[in-house]
């Protein structure tokens, strides 16, 4: 095995949980996370820290025809951002980005619904926010997830990934209190080639893991009170 790639998601949130301890059991502290491949680390991140899990939805706008080309990001609250240097090389029209946007905010209020099971997002004002993802590539998406979580003031953000390009890493840092990139290789490949089980994470498997990490949460609180 190389031992530069991680097992699985798993295995990386627990790692990245290592770099992460001056946060452990903070009142203040709350680890969210960017579904969906950003769910499993982030669950062990918190469980390991103590903190509670919850979601930041995020949705990366795709170039039609090239989807995996991000030539934005839309955000939980109407965030978007552009990559304007892909809109303007590709001469994308308004009226397509348009279309792209209703379609991933469709999705966006699709997995709000499922996810949450109808409870509201957390407060966030006032608090240190540790937002999660499996790794970064270009951060439109994180950067997206970013500025949208700037518009409910909480009082830290910490970005936090197993691994990153190392300029994205450089270009989110000053937005940002605090930049944890756990592995920056000179060349990426591409975030899925850094783990041995890189599978699509389903639906169902996000609430599994909400599901769980919040009975976790409440069988600690419990016994600390017991």
């Amino acid at each position: 095995m190389d031992e530069m790639r991680y097992r699985d998601r798993a295995e990386a949130g627990r790692l990245l949980a290592t770099m992460l301890v001056a946060y452990a059991q903070r009142p203040d502290v709350l680890v969210l996370a960017l579904p969906r491949g950003g769910v499993p680390v982030a669950y062990e991140v918190a469980k390991a820290l103590h903190v509670p899990l919850d979601l930041f939805l995020v949705r990366k706008l795709g170039v039609p025809g090239q989807e995996e080309l991000a030539m934005g990001a839309l955000a939980m609250g109407g965030i978007r951002v552009f990559n304007a240097d892909v809109v303007r090389m590709l001469h994308i029209p308004d009226y397509i980005i348009e279309s792209v946007v209703a379609k991933e905010q469709k999705e966006l209020e699709r997995r709000e619904r499922l996810y949450r099971d109808g409870q509201p997002p957390p407060h966030m004002q006032n608090r240190t926010v540790i937002l999660v993802d499996d790794g970064l590539a270009t951060g439109a998406t994180m950067r997206a997830a970013v500025r949208a979580l700037r518009q409910e003031h909480p009082a830290r953000i910490i970005v936090a990934v197993p691994v990153a390009a190392p300029q994205t890493c450089a270009e989110l840092r000053p937005e940002v209190d605090e930049m944890i990139c756990a592995r920056m290789p000179a060349s990426l490949y591409g975030v899925g080639w850094w783990y041995e089980n890189f599978a699509q994470i389903s639906d169902n498997e996000v609430h599994a893991l909400l599901t769980r990490s919040k009975h976790e949460k409440l069988q600690i609180s419990s016994n600390q009170s017991g």
